[in-house]
């Protein structure tokens, strides 16, 4: 196992855009927006938000390379916000995600910075019924959604009009391609005007990111946030060492009064993995919830909602939600099992100390996954320590 990361071809993208702008009232953005921004928390830009914001405001086709947790979601949506007309009522920005909780999060966070300008924001995905998608899309300004149902809603169902969208975003790019949305990434993007802004959101550029740039995006600006810019930085990061993998619940119960304290996501590899671990909690009568994406889009939904509202406090996942999803509160992430990829392990413990807030990873580690946890280590240029057993002192 120890060497199931070497096989990642990746390349780095030279940054070829220097301007730095350290802070929002710099940006020359509307009133009513600058307003949102500070009413959401956000006090100064984060590294990729000073300088990624402006290039896309100033039409550019832009490609920026930045890991979960680093403000990519905010970087466009205040982009898309500053260049949209509130006005006009049809869609005039298109944004993919790879998934559907993706696609609530980000429409969740152009809401939030768009509630002064009372600007509309639509989620189109799989599992809503499609007479609701058809009517909110007529007058929906800034469209998020999943590459299947946005090329339905525009091809087949004529109920997405794409002659005003001058704005297209493809974010976790990396992640949409290697899921296998390709075709339809491409079939969405033959129906949109031939002079669309493209902007490309990726923490990592395969060879298959790189020819999407080649045959989208014109003259691209390249914005890459270095690793070690980005980081693990603000969170405390421990390992279990577990002989076996059967005696990894019994450590899971042993800390759960000390997790239930405060909100943590516990990731597993597989889906079979987080039903069978959360009915064995639930067997010794630990509250927890589960998600992954065999479920319904509507209980998805819901679990999320739950959570994020502090009804649930423990939720057993999978790496469905490893990107992307941002809750406040969670300051502890356990990984039940290691990762099966290096940017996984980053996307995942990113979910605790996000924007500097302070959060605490918790490793489970058997003999084989030592060599693993070395790499990751190595990878990141972090370091891993043993649990120490005061560890509800750290949360």
């Amino acid at each position: 196992m120890a060497d199931q990361y070497n096989d990642i071809e990746e390349t780095q993208i030279e940054s070829n855009w220097d301007e730095v702008v350290d802070s929002f009232d710099d940006m020359n953005l509307k009133q009513e927006l600058l307003r949102g921004i500070y009413a959401y928390g956000f006090e100064r830009p984060s590294a990729i938000q000073q300088r990624a914001i402006m290039p896309v405001i100033k039409g550019h086709d832009v490609i920026a390379q930045a890991q979960s947790g680093t403000g990519k979601t905010a970087t466009f949506a205040i982009s898309i916000l500053q260049k949209i007309d509130p006005e006009v009522k049809q869609p005039q920005a298109l944004v993919l995600a790879p998934t559907r909780e993706l696609a609530q999060q980000i429409q969740k966070v152009v809401l939030a910075l768009g509630d002064v300008l009372g600007v509309k924001c639509h989620a189109c995905i799989g599992g809503t019924r499609i007479a609701d998608d058809a009517r909110q899309l007529a007058t929906a300004q800034i469209v998020v959604g999943t590459p299947g149902r946005v090329f339905d809603m525009i091809y087949n169902r004529r109920a997405l009009d794409p002659r005003a969208i001058k704005m297209f975003v493809l974010d976790e790019a990396d992640e949409m391609l290697s899921r296998g949305f390709t075709e339809q990434i491409y079939d969405v993007f033959q129906l949109l005007p031939s002079e669309i802004q493209v902007v490309l959101i990726s923490a990592t550029m395969p060879p298959e990111v790189l020819e999407v740039t080649d045959k989208f995006m014109r003259e691209p600006v390249r914005i890459l946030v270095k690793k070690d810019e980005l980081t693990l930085e603000g969170i405390r990061q421990f390992y279990i060492h577990i002989e076996k993998e059967e005696w990894k619940f019994e450590t899971l119960c042993d800390l759960y009064d000390t997790v239930a304290i405060t909100q943590a996501v516990i990731f597993c590899n597989s889906r079979r993995k987080v039903d069978w671990l959360t009915e064995a909690m639930r067997a010794q009568d630990h509250v927890v919830a589960a998600i992954h994406g065999d479920m319904e889009q509507a209980e998805r939904s819901k679990i999320m909602d739950e959570f994020r509202y502090g009804a649930a406090r423990v939720l057993i996942t999978t790496d469905l939600l490893a990107r992307g999803i941002d809750v406040q509160q969670v300051s502890l992430v356990i990984n039940y099992d290691l990762p099966t990829s290096l940017e996984n392990y980053l996307h995942r413990i990113g979910r605790g100390g996000r924007f500097g807030r302070k959060g605490v990873a918790i490793n489970f580690v058997t003999n084989e996954d030592t060599a693993v946890l070395r790499q990751i280590e190595r990878h990141y240029n972090t370091q891993v320590e043993e649990m120490p057993r005061d560890i509800a002192d750290l949360l």
